[in-house]
């Protein structure tokens, strides 16, 4: 079993209570089955996330809505298994609805997972949806420093000579700054540059 789908599944067990719909819906094999509670009014959340996370993990894009709602929801853990859900979907508006929820200002303290699952997709998307994300957590006393410590190992992993600007501004914040040298010295240097990274000679 996957290691995500386990730590879920005993989850969702406790919040179900142990019931024989759990039970059933979790040994169900019929893809149509698991999208039926997807669209079927008054079930649990507990049901819409096990239904979505399967059909996720098994690349069935009837899974995708439901699975971005969750990626922006207010609970860390269904975060996190819709983020590891949708990077398995396939699906080629994951990365625009993980761009939009990471720099979605209103809902930035969701922000870390879409900008983990950004990072995961290397999408087109994800170094100019880090970017500006990383900017705005470089204000003065922001208290999103997980988001911000994400981007920039995010940044980082991805290598793209565009974040050099806003990585070396991170250098300024003592949280980040060891991470900004890291992902500073993951960029590519081009020649000519002069670009220097601290502790680099």
């Amino acid at each position: 079993m996957d290691e995500e789908l386990r730590t879920l599944t005993e989850r969702l067990r406790t919040e179900s209570g142990g019931s024989a719909a759990y039970d059933r819906l979790l040994a169900a094999r019929d893809p149509d089955t698991l999208a039926a509670v997807l669209t079927e009014p008054g079930q649990p959340l507990w049901a819409r996330e096990l239904a979505a996370f399967r059909l996720g993990l098994a690349g069935d894009r009837r899974a995708f809505e439901a699975l971005v709602l969750l990626l922006n929801h207010r609970d860390p853990p269904r975060c996190a298994s819709a983020a590891h859900a949708l990077a398995r979907l396939g699906d080629p508006r994951t990365a625009r609805a993980a761009a939009a929820l990471a720099t979605n200002e209103l809902r930035v303290a969701y922000a870390l997972h879409p900008v983990r699952l950004l990072t995961a997709l290397r999408a087109p998307e994800a170094v100019p949806a880090l970017i500006t994300t990383l900017r705005r957590r470089l204000s003065p006393h922001d208290p999103y420093r997980k988001v911000a410590l994400a981007c920039v190992e995010g940044l980082g992993e991805l290598g793209d000579a565009r974040a050099e600007p806003v990585l070396t501004d991170a250098l300024a914040h003592p949280a980040l700054a060891e991470a900004a040298v890291r992902a500073l010295s993951r960029i590519p240097r081009q020649r000519g540059s002069g670009r220097r990274v601290p502790g680099q000679r």
